[in-house]
């Protein structure tokens, strides 16, 4: 009998803000950032006793490019190469986020990964093996491990205590442009050991009330927003529709883009813009969420 298949949900991961404090030397950006994670996303198995490999469906399966480099695989790759005999299996992703989103898609699919290898293996998320994993494939893995708010600081490395948000209604919006995390940078333009001078971020507490993290976020930044609106202008458009939809409290750019989203205070008024934005723009990928 084959053992028992194993199942994560692999969320989208939201950064509220995304300060940029300076370039260090070996290139890397350091970056202050509260993130936080929707419910749905992505789906990954793993069937345990099967060789290593990877299946991919669902509707955005075909924009996730090469099987072999997978962020999946790599992270199984990784954590193997630093626990001897680490058991794994046929991984099985079924693909709803968007791709080069700004939203981590990939990097919640591997994440996923590395929690399913740490059920599987009896490890501990905490253990150092399974971080330094993390922190291999890519900035935005740490803080998709456990998927929950919290800070995101240096390169991504750095993680702050897990936060417990108020319950913030969102609308996800992407317009299927993809915009490179690269280019963005590029565009701001910092070099090694230069640092930016934009503003220290809100300090706040691990259990904001909504009204708290509202005007914190309102004073926070994402200072990729420019960048990648002259990279990609449909940024600004998406963020000038997000803002004027009724009931919305904020509306930013999350990650490197072009997905954008707004805050709003209660479900119903985000499921109305959502349905408004929707039958407007139904090329667009839209997404109403509770974020956590």
């Amino acid at each position: 009998m084959s053992a028992t298949p194993l199942v994560e949900r692999a969320p989208a991961k939201i950064n509220l803000s995304l300060q940029i404090v300076g370039r260090r030397e070996d290139g890397f950006h350091e970056l202050e950032s509260l993130v936080a994670f929707t419910g749905g996303g992505d789906t990954l198995t793993l069937h345990p006793d099967e060789a290593l490999s990877l299946d991919l469906e669902g509707p955005t399966a075909g924009n996730a490019g090469a099987l072999d480099d997978n962020l999946v695989l790599r992270a199984a790759r990784a954590l193997s190469a630093r626990v001897p005999g680490l058991k794994s299996g046929r991984f099985h992703l079924f693909k709803r986020l968007p791709v080069a989103a700004g939203i981590g898609g990939g990097s919640s699919d591997a994440a996923a990964a590395l929690r399913l290898l740490a059920r599987l293996n009896g490890l501990s998320l905490d253990d150092a093996r399974v971080h330094e994993a993390a922190c291999e494939i890519g900035s935005d893995v740490p803080v998709c491990v456990v998927a929950q708010a919290r800070m995101m600081l240096g390169r991504g490395e750095r993680l702050g205590p897990l936060m417990t948000l108020p319950r913030l209604f969102a609308v996800l919006v992407n317009p299927g442009v993809p915009v490179e995390t690269r280019a963005v940078f590029a565009r701001i333009g910092l070099k090694p050991g230069a640092v930016s001078g934009y503003g220290a971020h809100p300090v706040l507490d691990g259990q904001p009330s909504f009204e708290t993290l509202l005007s914190a976020m309102k004073k926070a930044r994402n200072d990729m927003e420019d960048a990648a609106s002259v990279l990609a202008p449909v940024v600004g458009h998406c963020l000038a529709v997000l803002s004027a939809a009724r009931g919305a409290k904020l509306a930013r750019m999350s990650g490197s883009g072009a997905t954008c989203f707004a805050l709003f205070e209660d479900c119903r008024a985000a499921k109305a813009a959502a349905c408004v934005i929707r039958r407007d723009h139904p090329e667009w990928w839209v997404k109403s969420a509770l974020l956590r």
